[in-house]
């Protein structure tokens, strides 16, 4: 019997990551979801269990190529094929630049970029053999200008993209699709809430990102046929400059 295909997301926060697991398991898909602490995600495996889904977690350290290989190992000998990969770890900081320590610098590095390397290198070793399925990595505003403060995290979203652009054009005529979302703008979580409640106050006129809006571009973007692929989408709120 064939096993469901499998979505893997790297990242599942409690806003945006989560939205994009529940979204591809109404689909059908088995849910693999990684945080650095598996016990976090107990609350989304539960949402998608009660409502019909099916839905693993790990606890893994994406920075860790030994925690990568072993995960993607694991998932396709013991869960299903992966179809599916969506690589969202957030590494947002800001810090001046002379107060900005090799130690964060090199941090938010590992986390955004470097893992994000491990996750797609795994990711193409999983789906060329079947020449087919989607990689998606998040991309912020700081993917496309480095502002004030944000030495550290434009560095590693620069070079994310960077990465995602090299894995499109190599692996694209393989048969898999790899896409770069821009998210740019203020997003709909607790973190936004608590530390900027004027931007948070923008909600009421849809203002600010909702996760299940930029959840449902994730998913548009896997089923695009290969004739039209999108590579790179921004989404911002409509009231945002850029």
């Amino acid at each position: 019997m064939s096993r469901p295909p499998v979505a893997v997301v790297i990242g599942a926060g409690d806003a945006t990551g989560g939205a994009i697991a529940r979204r591809f398991a109404r689909e059908g898909f088995t849910l693999c979801v990684t945080r650095r602490q598996a016990d976090k995600l107990e609350p989304l495996v539960s949402d998608i269990a009660a409502a019909g889904g099916s839905a693993h977690a790990f606890g893994c350290d994406a920075r860790s190529e030994e925690q990568m290989v072993a995960l993607f190992s694991d998932i396709e000998r013991d869960i299903g094929p992966i179809e599916v990969v969506v690589f969202n770890i957030g590494a947002n900081v800001r810090f001046s630049i002379t107060e900005t320590t090799e130690r964060v610098y090199r941090k938010v590095w590992e986390m955004a970029a470097l893992s994000g390397f491990l996750t797609g290198r795994e990711a193409a070793k999983a789906m060329l053999p079947r020449a087919r399925g989607t990689i998606i990595f998040t991309g912020a505003t700081a993917s496309l200008r480095g502002g004030t403060g944000f030495s550290a995290f434009a560095g590693a979203k620069f070079a994310l993209r960077a990465l995602a652009q090299s894995m499109a054009r190599e692996l694209g005529p393989q048969g898999i699709h790899v896409a770069h979302p821009i998210i740019d703008g203020a997003i709909d979580t607790a973190f936004i809430r608590d530390n900027f409640p004027e931007r948070y106050a923008l909600k009421d006129q849809a203002g600010i990102l909702d996760p299940e809006h930029i959840a449902e571009q994730y998913w548009q973007l896997h089923c695009q046929p290969r004739d039209c692929w999108t590579h790179e989408l921004d989404l911002r709120p409509w009231m945002e400059t850029f």
